[in-house]
């Protein structure tokens, strides 16, 4: 499940609830140092830790604004602030000096003032304030909340982001009944991710006098669909044209069950001279297929040979010269994991044509160079995100060859660099210029976190390629302890990813982190297993329609792989994992053939049958699991997929396992857990619950990330140590 630019989504949703939530008595929220006396990471160093978020180049290249979030463990919230940058002399200066936060810095009127997201009275709206953060101003006044914005190039009109009602599955309640709290749904997505779905948000622009924001016009009025994207889908979903005439916009026109089965979102450009909208993914007169959960991939091939785009289209982009608009496209409807390509469409005659075929990954952003000649793109192979260049004939050319992991912020307006994040799994995100010259080099310009990395210890992370069952080899990282000692012997974690397709780069986590296992004193082995991106098309669909297969026999061949060295303590391993990791370990409790001694499962699924009705978004489930658990074969039997699902093997349980979840998940519901939870202890075998009745399927709020850290240690401590 791949769930993207999740953080800057809260940080913008979350300004008025930080804004209201701050007390006269309470010290402001901001950068903080690691705890005195420590040298290993802890939760409480973890949550200190300042956290990067968005970056934006002024026009001349000559600044950065970005965003930086931190968190309070005692007052259980956070604070966004907004810096700025100079990229000559390195000088930083911290733009927001009030108690709230602020978000989403842009430069405006040629660079010389910044618009940004604040909610000084309770309400997110617009604002815009110098350079050295004086002269601060409110420039627009809606009715509700901002919840992002993107100005047009010659800055005379700006696109908003507002939340408006929409009950298509929700039907409204009597309005003589205010109080009632009952929620009649007539149709699915009734729900999805963590919110009852009563409101879509969507897409208004206005002209911008240097003033005040005017009057607003809804791209999609009357229309009940949504813009960005839910549930993570951001201003990077819209673009505006050079000449600032057309927006291109990305949305799925489909509510209800149609919303639920399928992942055929597309790309729109609106006039706003006229407010005409054409669909640039479709051909004109074309009608998508009779409504089919469980569509074949033939006739999806059928759909494709009609010149129409019919899987995820998202995030465009104009050309500089306005002559193309590119944006990233999958091939397939209903399979949310396909390879993500980057379409070039020539706007003039309508001719597309995909650039990356020569990578055999997913591309993640990308931006054009200024003579609309190439684009710069970042995408993982063999467990590292890196950047890559394409011309538009599809020649690729790796440019970075680094072990870590970069997002592509954009390039400097002289072309001789590239400004990026980057991270690795041990280091958090920074951001970085990459030399464009003969010689590629990156060169950190921030230091967020410097004073984390002189004081705290970090263990060693490296590469190890284990021989699978079938004569393949897979990547593993192995992360070991600080001042590993190889006379030694020490327990061992087997990490299992999520995803099912997400793959194990060189991520840094502010949960699933690496370097606090390895700080208890635990070797950690993270396989990149089968159904994984970065190896290939054929190991990364290994997994649909076989979860139990290759990708299960791969966990073990890892686990057996690290287990040979004399380091290992062979009697203490334990698997640990969320959503598909959850499973995962779910499944491996019965059938590890007692090679482990402890399990901890988080937001996993435990009855695939029952999973396959409690999701919201069921292309998911349709894709990966092939069929729908009613449908059997003419023998009557249902599909091994779920014949052999977690909970049928529970009499084959014997070893302790933890089962954590969220109650607001609505991805995977939380009673999977309580019913693994109750098989378990019915089963006589020691089980501990730890439940969240605030969270969905990730654990954000400070004191309850403390005590999943400290419980998930607790856990492992007690059995394998």
């Amino acid at each position: 499940m791949h769930f993207l630019k999740l953080f800057m989504a809260l940080t913008i949703a979350g300004l008025a609830a930080n804004a209201a939530a701050q007390t006269a008595d309470e010290p402001i929220i901001g950068k903080q140092q690691p705890a005195e006396g420590t040298e290993l990471m802890t939760p409480e160093n973890l949550w200190a830790m300042g956290r990067i978020g968005g970056v934006e180049q002024s026009p001349d290249g000559k600044a950065l604004a970005y965003t930086v979030t931190y968190y309070s463990v005692k007052q259980n919230r956070s604070r966004t602030t907004i810096h700025l940058l100079d990229t000559e002399t390195r000088a930083d200066k911290l733009l927001t000096v009030g108690a709230g936060s602020e978000s989403s810095p842009a430069f405006i009127k040629n660079g010389t003032r910044i618009a940004y997201l604040a909610a000084a009275d309770g309400k997110s709206q617009l604002w815009e304030m110098n350079l050295d953060g004086s002269g601060r101003r409110q420039i627009s006044f809606c009715e509700t909340d901002v919840i992002d914005f993107l100005f047009s190039p010659d800055g005379k009109k700006v696109i908003l982001i507002h939340e408006v009602p929409q009950h298509t599955a929700i039907q409204q309640n009597d309005e003589d009944l205010p109080k009632a709290t009952g929620m009649v749904a007539n149709d699915l997505m009734y729900k999805h991710w963590d919110t009852y779905v009563t409101s879509a948000p969507h897409p208004f622009v206005a002209a911008f006098d240097g003033e005040r924001v005017g009057q607003e016009q809804d791209l999609l009025e009357g229309e009940p669909f949504e813009c960005p994207m839910m549930p993570f889908g951001g201003i990077e979903q819209l673009a505006w044209s050079p000449d600032s005439k057309t927006i291109a916009y990305t949305c799925r026109k489909k509510t209800g069950r149609d919303y639920a089965i399928s992942t055929d979102s597309d790309i729109f450009i609106y006039n706003t001279a006229d407010g005409t909208t054409r669909n640039v993914c479709k051909p004109e007169g074309w009608k998508a297929p009779a409504c089919d959960p469980l569509r074949s991939l033939e006739q999806q091939e059928v759909n494709n040979q009609k010149d129409a785009l019919v899987g995820y289209d998202q995030n465009p982009q104009f050309s500089p010269d306005g002559r193309y608009l590119s944006w990233l496209s999958m091939e397939r409807d209903g399979y949310e994991s396909d390879r993500t390509r980057l379409c070039v469409m020539e706007l003039a005659t309508g001719k597309k044509q995909f650039v990356t075929e020569a990578f055999q990954s997913g591309v993640n952003e990308f931006c054009w160079d200024a003579k609309s000649a190439k684009i710069y793109f970042t995408g993982v192979w063999h467990g590292r995100t890196n950047i890559y260049m394409t011309d538009l004939k599809g020649n690729v050319k790796l440019l970075t060859d680094d072990v870590c992991d970069y997002t592509l912020v954009g390039i400097a307006p002289n072309g001789k660099q590239l400004i990026a994040k980057r991270h690795s799994m041990s280091s958090a995100d920074e951001i970085y210029a990459v030399a464009l010259g003969k010689k590629v080099e990156a060169e950190a310009l921030t230091k967020e976190n410097e004073a984390f990395y002189r004081q705290l210890a970090f263990g060693e992370v490296k590469e190890r390629w284990v021989e699978t069952v079938d004569g393949q080899k897979e990547l593993c990282w192995v992360v070991y302890p600080p001042k590993f000692d190889p006379a030694k012997k020490y327990p061992v974690l087997l990490f299992c990813e999520g995803g099912p397709q997400s793959p194990v780069s060189q991520f840094w986590s502010y949960r699933w982190n690496f370097q606090i296992m390895a700080a208890n004193g635990y070797i950690v082995i993270a396989p990149n297993r089968r159904g994984l991106p970065g190896f290939g098309m054929e190991w990364l669909e290994e997994i649909s329609g076989d979860y139990n297969g290759l990708c299960m026999k791969d966990y073990l061949s890892a686990i057996d792989d690290i287990a040979t060295e004399p380091y290992v303590d062979r009697e203490r391993l334990g698997a640990v994992g969320a959503s598909f990791g959850g499973y995962s370990v779910y499944w491996l409790a019965g059938h590890h053939d007692k090679r482990f001694k402890c399990f901890i499962a988080h937001d996993g699924i435990f009855n695939t049958e029952q999973q396959y009705v409690e999701t919201e978004e069921l292309w998911f489930p349709n894709w990966d699991l092939r069929n729908a658990p009613w449908i059997r074969d003419r023998e009557g039997r249902q599909r091994s997929w779920f014949e052999d699902s977690p909970h049928r093997s529970v009499d084959k349980w014997d070893t302790p396992i933890l089962c954590i979840h969220g109650q607001k998940d609505f991805r995977i519901e939380y009673t999977q857990a309580e019913s693994a939870f109750t098989a378990a202890r019915l089963r006589g075998v020691p089980a501990q619950l730890l439940l969240f009745p605030d969270e969905n399927h990730w654990v954000l709020k400070p004191q309850n990330g403390v005590l999943w850290q400290r419980t998930f240690f607790r856990w492992l401590d007690k059995w394998l140590k």
